[in-house]
């Protein structure tokens, strides 16, 4: 098992939620690997807290789809393929396409990127791809997850469904789980990760939304055919 070097800053109120978040990096970083097992004895001498806390982390990170429950065994990561990942990719285009509908079709909880009180906002969301794009072309990929998924979150919150919000965010977690499996294979990973974030935010602010849709399929076809080529080499 990982060891943690924070057990001190983990406090009562809090223990459920930072445990969780505490695996679930674990697992992004790779030091979880997909099938290892664990139980909720072993996560809560890690942590040095009581049981209670961590099976609800434990199972709230079932809930996300990143472990499996086992009553006898315990849990264990869960083991995503290659088809998983195909699927997620297919899924979360959908989901993003049902955004940029919103968007089109003025939803009214729909923050437009081009009305001029989104700015703040708009600001926001377009510091988080930057940040994100910078460590892509690093090949820092757990800054990148990190810059991803809050990228993400922050734009799919404008489009005034937090619904769809929340399962896009739900799923980029399960694909980023995925991925890192066989991104970290890599020793070197620039030139090899999709940084097209302000790109996506320039086109969504032009209101061109044919152009964000390419960027999109662009994104979504580089993320496949990188998976793909990894798992069978």
């Amino acid at each position: 098992m990982p060891r943690s070097s924070g057990n001190g800053a983990v406090t009562r109120s809090t223990l459920r939620q930072q445990i969780a978040d505490a695996l679930r990096d674990e697992v992004l970083a790779g030091r979880l690997q997909p099938g290892q097992e664990f139980t909720v004895k072993e996560i809560a001498e890690q942590y040095g807290v009581s049981a209670t806390p961590v099976r609800e982390a434990l199972v709230d990170l079932s809930a996300q789809g990143l472990l499996d429950a086992d009553q006898h065994r315990g849990f264990r990561v869960h083991e995503y393929s290659v088809e998983d990942f195909r699927g997620m990719i297919e899924a979360r285009g959908l989901v993003i396409e049902g955004m940029f509908l919103a968007l089109t079709e003025g939803h009214p909880g729909a923050v437009r990127p081009d009305d001029p009180r989104a700015a703040p906002v708009v600001a926001g969301v377009r510091r988080r791809g930057e940040e994100a794009q910078r460590a892509a072309a690093a090949g820092d990929l757990t800054v990148l997850i990190g810059y991803d998924l809050r990228f993400w979150r922050e734009l799919g919150a404008c489009f005034g469904n937090p619904y769809l919000a929340d399962f896009l965010n739900r799923l980029r977690l399960q694909t980023w789980v995925c991925a890192v499996q066989y991104l970290r294979r890599l020793p070197d990973l620039r030139g090899e990760l999709w940084a097209g974030h302000t790109e996506l935010v320039d086109a969504l602010i032009a209101r061109d939304n044919e152009t964000a849709r390419s960027i999109i399929a662009g994104y979504n076809a580089h993320s496949v055919a990188l998976i793909e080529r990894l798992a069978s080499g």
